[in-house]
């Protein structure tokens, strides 16, 4: 069957594309980039009316009553990077940035003679010990549901990064900075751990959850992990122990910008458990109603 084309801006005519009643959008997107080669298809988002919502990739023509001689519209999301290069961008930048400060270079603090202490030695191996795993599970652990993001993005994903790992360095690795107590360092430290290794179990669960290549959901539940058994109280367990993480890498240096660091990835981390919670509600009507969004109990 004949399927016409149009953009969203202006409901101006693309290409004419033939398909069959059972193929997917995913179809559609390959037919539309055979005929205008500057729309690949992680550049399109494919709706049914110019206003409508973003189909999905997996949607038949046939579930969404496509008939021949319908029209779909397509709106060009601009040039895309992977998702995986965006996160190794990310995580890199903020671990070479915040090791450069802990050399004291004088282009930030003059002349230094004297060398960090020991709680901001142990802050520079956990923040490097957090990104170096963030960056390996990028590689190796990490399943994206999108395989794109738009490149228009990647500046403002990074920057929000890189400024803080210079914002917090700059305060924990200056000659002026005050260590804090014994047993504020010492419980900041061992949290710190406990929610790092909390945070990667729960990646590794999700990425059990999901076979390769696919795109199936689970419910996710714990496993004979211990540190998976948040799971019985919140939906997304990954954020609580990466908010953990920073809270704890707080206190444990007692660094008022660790402390805003730890709160503007909180207020992100918590509007995406929100969405996810509802999500998985939505597309589960057996979801366990006592979890939480993202703290037990209370969000």
């Amino acid at each position: 069957m004949e399927i016409e084309i149009l953009n969203v801006a202006g409901s101006k005519p693309v290409c004419k594309i033939q398909v069959n009643d059972g193929a997917t959008i995913k179809n559609v997107k390959d037919k539309i980039f055979n005929a205008k080669k500057a729309l690949s298809p992680n550049r399109q988002a494919i709706k049914l009316e110019a206003k409508g919502k973003i189909l999905k990739d997996e949607d038949t023509l046939k579930s969404l009553n496509i008939q021949n001689g319908a029209k779909l519209y397509v709106k060009d999301l601009g040039p895309q990077i992977s998702w995986s290069a965006v996160f190794l961008a990310e995580y890199a930048g903020p671990l070479f940035v915040y090791l450069w400060v802990y050399q004291r270079p004088w282009i930030l603090y003059g002349e230094v003679t004297t060398s960090p202490g020991h709680v901001a030695n142990l802050a520079a191996l956990c923040w490097s010990v957090h990104y170096i795993k963030r960056i390996l599970e990028t590689l190796f652990v990490h399943r994206f549901s999108h395989s794109t993001m738009p490149l228009r993005n990647l500046a403002k994903n990074c920057g929000y990064y890189w400024l803080f790992a210079l914002y917090v360095a700059f305060h924990i690795n200056h000659p002026l900075y005050t260590a804090p107590s014994s047993l504020y360092f010492y419980v900041g430290l061992s949290g710190f751990i406990v929610c790092e290794l909390g945070n990667l179990s729960i990646h590794l669960l999700l990425k059990n959850l999901r076979p390769p290549g696919t795109k199936i959901r689970r419910i996710p539940v714990p496993d004979s992990n211990p540190l998976s058994l948040l799971f019985n109280f919140v939906s997304c367990p990954n954020y609580t122990y990466e908010v953990g993480s920073w809270i704890f890498f707080t206190i444990m240096t007692k660094c008022l910008p660790a402390g805003l660091f730890a709160f503007a990835g909180f207020y992100q981390m918590a509007v995406w458990a929100l969405g996810k919670h509802r999500n998985y509600k939505k597309e589960f009507p057996d979801y366990p109603k006592g979890r939480k969004a993202i703290i037990p109990f209370v969000l």
